[in-house]
């Protein structure tokens, strides 16, 4: 039987707010995981290196956004890295505001191009393999257009994970979301609510366009069988992370709206 995966989480600035009332929420209820000037809060997992080491400053802030770029970069070599916020959440609307920018370095493979993601209900990553690729986790997957084919965005990738949806448990690794295409390098503003173990919602331009529940370990899984614990499957919260999948990519928002538990 699945049970939910226990979680403390402490949120001394907690705020009993619901997400119907999310747009509406006063900006002093909205909590600024990114100051604008610095990377204070956020550490680095880049593979191939120990947590907290920022492999050629992938990650850095730069005219008020954290920039992820791969100037000192020769070749990309599945360096795939991720910039984890210092607390873990459970009932929340997240909002950040992305752009891919330039060209993919070299090496990095084809499906990763205009590719980055946003990882939620994330393992801890002083937790994660020097070599592991993708922090056990939920990805709020995060697409560019070509200027040519369809290519949506705000879709579900589970790295070490599954979801339920229409009462079916997904095993499958993507699922597309019902977003448009965004070509060229303008500013998007993705959305996702998350409700715990239960609903979690991806939003573009206020409109769902993809919902799924009941986010869970995959006993199938390597990375993930070490998270279990006590048989609990259930992913009630985690941590909050920045995908590096070697197409660089611009943040210069990344909000947090506390949610009440329901």
């Amino acid at each position: 039987m699945i049970r939910s995966l226990d979680v403390v989480l402490l949120l001394a600035f907690f705020m009993p707010v619901t997400a119907h009332a999310a747009d509406d929420a006063p900006s002093d209820q909205w909590i600024q995981l990114f100051d604008g000037t610095s990377l204070d809060g956020w550490t680095p997992k880049i593979r191939g290196y120990e947590c907290g080491e920022n492999f050629g400053n992938t990650f850095r802030v730069e005219d008020g956004a954290i920039k992820v770029v791969y100037d000192h970069y020769e070749n990309f070599d599945e360096r795939f890295g991720h910039l984890f916020y210092k607390q873990p959440y459970s009932h929340y609307r997240l909002r950040v505001e992305y752009r891919f920018t330039g060209d993919q370095v070299p090496g990095g493979p084809g499906w990763a191009f205009r590719n980055s993601g946003i990882m939620i209900h994330g393992q801890d990553p002083q937790s994660m393999a020097k070599d592991q690729k993708f922090p056990v986790s939920i990805e709020v997957q995060l697409l560019g257009g070509d200027g040519d084919r369809k290519r949506t965005t705000s879709n579900l990738c589970t790295p070490g994970t599954n979801v339920v949806m229409d009462g079916k448990l997904i095993t499958r690794h993507c699922i597309d979301s019902s977003s448009k295409t965004y070509h060229g390098d303008q500013w998007i503003t993705a959305e996702v609510e998350v409700r715990g173990n239960k609903i979690i919602r991806h939003l573009l331009e206020g409109e769902v366009v993809l919902e799924y529940e009941q986010p869970q370990l995959d006993e199938s899984d390597e990375e993930a069988q070490l998270l279990i614990k006590d048989g609990n499957l259930l992913l009630s919260g985690g941590t909050i992370s920045l995908q590096s999948e070697s197409h660089p990519v611009e943040f210069r928002k990344v909000e947090l709206l506390p949610l009440a538990a329901e």
